[in-house]
């Protein structure tokens, strides 16, 4: 088993910034791909970012892009998600993601692929 612990989450007013961080155990962190997701009220779980296992590789949503960095420190066991000119459409519950055992260097934006998730972080944003 593998726990992710999601935290950096908060209140802030539109056009400000957040630094998630989500910090994991259990297993060989440098073997997953890493992800978040968001639920809004209402709304579906929706992809946000993903990174590859090296780092290098990286997937976003189209509304968060220029906006939101997603970065890894494999020798910390942690993904980050860097939020800056927040907006109030970016408020949910936000979610990290483990893909264990991967192969390829490849960032994964398919939810049904993570193994491992974690229970979340609310971020509001206030306009």
């Amino acid at each position: 088993q593998m726990q992710l612990v999601e935290s950096g989450g908060g209140l802030v007013q539109a056009g400000g910034s957040l630094r998630l961080s989500c910090a994991a155990s259990g297993r060989t962190f440098s073997t997953c791909a890493m992800g978040w997701f968001r639920q809004a009220p209402g709304k579906e779980r929706e992809f946000v970012a993903a990174v590859s296992l090296s780092g290098q590789n990286t997937q976003y949503l189209d509304s968060v892009k220029g906006r939101f960095l997603i970065a890894r420190d494999n020798a910390k066991n942690t993904v980050y998600l860097q939020m800056n000119s927040l907006k109030p459409e970016d408020t949910a519950v936000y979610y990290c993601a483990a893909k264990e055992l991967v192969r390829y260097d490849y960032a994964e934006a398919r939810a049904v692929e993570y193994d491992y998730w974690g229970q979340g972080t609310q971020v509001t944003v206030s306009s």
